[in-house]
């Protein structure tokens, strides 16, 4: 080994040891912002107990190759080291914001089998930054809703069903838009649109669909619970990778919340439901603000 190469070994273990009187924390979060010219990050991390609240942080990063495989809306571990007045995002390792729980799981194995019988359905997934194409669907007070027709806006996108049983299912998702909406500065509110599309059009329509919507005081000019024929609801969601499938009268299916940002693009596709209602506010302002 080259006197080179054994510096280079050095530095390398060297990176890995916490520096003195560093304070180091086992953290977790969405993927605001990556700055590779300046080796950074902002993170919206959760909280940590006896330490630090929910809120954004923006960290050095030790190692440049943890910035390779990142991108806004990423779901994250990592070790925050404190030192001083710095902090580090060590350690970093990009995880899933999906549920480990029995139907999430179902529904992805069953994800895996339908894209081995039918390859096609991957070239419908759309790639992070690609326009979205427009579509069409109806919302709950009976209007013809068009997605381009928000060109200029943010849309906030999640899919689900008002007999779905499980609360930390369509019902989180629901209540994460809600508290979204209702934390946003009313300056903001005519910059956000929130879709919600009804993976169970036979019974959500009409009078169901619109009760459902009131659940929630949804202000139809904001937040549109879109339903339509059901060979279009599988296409719009074909194109952020959900797929749903009828198991023992209920619905089985993937989580999705989408982003989609002014110009219509494809910002960050989250799937699962392991992220908070805050950190879904942080990834909404982030698109608005334009600082992906």
């Amino acid at each position: 080994m080259t006197r080179f190469a054994k510096l280079l070994a050095i530095a390398a273990l060297l990176s890995t040891i916490p520096l003195s009187g560093a304070e180091e924390h086992k953290a977790r979060g969405i993927v605001l912002k990556v700055d590779n010219a300046h080796h950074s990050l902002i993170v919206s991390c959760e909280a940590i107990p006896g330490y630090m609240e929910p809120m954004e942080m923006s960290f050095k990063v030790r190692d440049r190759s943890d910035l390779a495989s990142l991108k806004l809306g990423t779901s994250i571990e990592f070790d925050l080291v404190e030192d001083g007045r710095v902090a580090y995002a060590d350690r970093i390792h990009p995880g899933t914001a999906a549920s480990y729980e029995p139907e999430p799981m179902e529904a992805g194995g069953l994800t895996v089998l339908h894209r081995a019988l039918d390859p096609s359905d991957l070239v419908k997934l759309i790639p992070q930054g690609s326009p979205v194409p427009d579509f069409t669907l109806t919302d709950q007070v009976g209007q013809r809703i068009h997605l381009a027709q928000f060109q200029g806006k943010v849309v906030a996108l999640t899919f689900g069903y008002s007999r779905c049983p499980n609360p930390n299912y369509c019902f989180r998702m629901s209540n994460n838009f809600a508290q979204v909406e209702r934390s946003l500065p009313s300056r903001d509110k005519k910059d956000l649109i929130l879709l919600t599309i009804m993976i169970d059009p036979d019974h959500d329509q009409g009078k169901t669909l619109s009760e459902y919507a009131d659940t929630w005081k949804a202000d139809p000019s904001v937040w549109h619970f879109l339903t339509g024929p059901i060979g279009e609801i599988h296409q719009v969601a074909a194109m952020f990778g959900m797929n749903f499938w009828i198991s023992e009268g209920l619905l089985t299916h993937p989580l999705h919340t989408v982003l989609i940002d002014r110009n219509g693009r494809l910002a960050a596709n989250i799937e699962g439901n392991q992220f908070t209602s805050h950190q879904l506010g942080d990834l909404v302002e982030t698109v608005m603000n334009g600082t992906d």
